[in-house]
């Protein structure tokens, strides 16, 4: 009896840490997801607000550069295309381009960056 009840604690217990994990697991993936962004609406607000400054189809300069090619791994200006470089420069701008730091939700910010990572 007392053999059975000690089973029966460690496999409680072994449910309750699995749970555990599994919570924290998806807490961490929504994370994740939100950190990802969503690229329509991304491609929406690059339509409003960068498009002027920014060809999404050539490398041509407008009054920023182009952007075709971010999704291979570079920028124009040789730096790496990833989430955190594109973060910075959206966040304080800079070369003619404003900073976006206030003008943008963090939400919004992933969703271009998650646009343009696609370019």
């Amino acid at each position: 009896m007392r053999m059975l009840r000690i089973v029966a604690v460690a496999l409680a217990v072994s449910l309750a840490v699995s749970v555990g994990f599994g919570q924290k697991s998806s807490k961490k993936a929504k994370k994740e997801t939100a950190k990802a962004g969503d690229v329509a609406k991304g491609k929406e607000l690059f339509e409003g607000k960068c498009i002027v400054c920014h060809n999404t189809d050539s490398n041509e300069k407008k009054i920023g550069p182009g952007l075709k090619g971010t999704k291979d791994g570079k920028l124009p200006s040789g730096k790496n295309a990833t989430r955190d470089v594109l973060l910075e420069i959206i966040n304080v701008g800079g070369g003619g381009m404003p900073a976006y730091k206030e003008l943008l939700t963090d939400e919004e910010k992933n969703d271009v960056i998650a646009f343009c990572l696609t370019l």
